[in-house]
């Protein structure tokens, strides 16, 4: 076994224990394919007031930019499926990624491990990880390296677990045997482009300026009133494109304590929700992804439902 074969398989043993369900690797090398793709999403105005999105062009394409001596870029997938739901039919929803503590501080707690134990197996390995905190092109790598492929909703779908999970990178100044990309099963199937409350989505093009995330959570300004009555009851985050996905059939509930929701977060009423204070806020969403909106912004969304239900 060559030394870059142990390597190889000692860090996919790292993953495994640390809780990742898939760990793919690909060769650092500069996303061809992805800069049309980029260029084009860019050009029309698709990421709407997401400014930071047109910053560091150049390391979003080549992760040798963004950390210099970069020869490996290691995918992982951590899930966060749940079966639980508010309890409440008419209550405004939240997205099951935000359901528990927020996904940033967990999985980097878990990739701050993860490298220690690479240094203590392998050696002196310099790198760094990520988890949708820069300018790393996640999904792109994550195909390439067989983690899934990019479905027509631009999520990763894993033919085995479906697309309820977080990615997360590992960049690396380390050979590693690389994984190759899987097919795409979509098919002809459409229907997360059927679903789709805004009709943000097109085959493998999702517009974020049209996206009900996009609108309760990156948007700081008010919500346009041309879609009032199209947002599905959403107050944070979507899940529809992939509620509706068939191969969440195989998704399986997650492990992870810390992603489980407070009691009060599946058992308020609409009306609890719509009377909703700043320090139940608080209580409710401490250390979660839902403080991103802040009080203000969830209770525009929440007012903004209730505005589309009165009219």
């Amino acid at each position: 076994m060559t030394l870059k074969t142990q390597h190889t398989k000692n860090i996919k043993k790292i993953a495994k224990r640390l809780g990742f369900e898939f760990c793919g690797i690909s060769k650092a090398s500069f996303l061809e394919e992805e800069e049309p793709r980029l260029t084009d999403w860019l050009t029309n105005k698709h990421h709407g007031k997401m400014h930071y999105m047109e910053n560091h062009f150049d390391k979003r394409l080549d992760p040798r930019k963004l950390v210099d001596g970069t020869k490996s870029v290691v995918s992982l997938m951590y899930n966060y499926y749940t079966e639980q739901k508010q309890e409440d039919k008419r209550a405004p929803k939240i997205s099951k990624y935000a359901y528990g503590e927020d996904y940033h501080f967990v999985i980097k707690e878990k990739l701050a491990h993860f490298m220690a134990e690479i240094q203590s197996t392998i050696g002196e390995v310099a790198g760094r990880y990520f988890v949708d905190s820069a300018p790393v092109l996640e999904k792109a790598w994550a195909k390439k390296s067989g983690v899934g492929w990019l479905g027509k909703n631009t999520n990763i779908i894993s033919p085995k677990s479906g697309s309820f999970f977080f990615l997360a990178e590992l960049l690396l100044d380390l050979d590693l045997e690389e994984d190759g990309p899987i097919k795409d099963y979509c098919g002809t199937c459409t229907a997360c482009i059927d679903a789709c409350p805004t009709k943000a989505i097109e085959p493998y093009k999702v517009h974020g300026d049209k996206c009900i995330s996009y609108f309760t959570i990156e948007l700081k300004d008010q919500i346009d009133a041309q879609f009032k009555g199209t947002f599905d009851n959403w107050m944070f985050g979507c899940d529809v494109c992939q509620d509706v996905c068939p191969w969440n059939r195989f998704s399986k509930p997650h492990n992870e304590e810390k992603f489980m929701p407070k009691k009060e977060l599946l058992t308020y009423s609409k009306k609890e929700w719509s009377e909703l204070t700043k320090e139940s806020f608080n209580m409710l969403f401490k250390k979660s992804a839902v403080k991103r909106t802040k009080y203000s912004g969830l209770m525009r969304n929440i007012a903004f439902l209730n505005s589309t239900i009165d009219t």
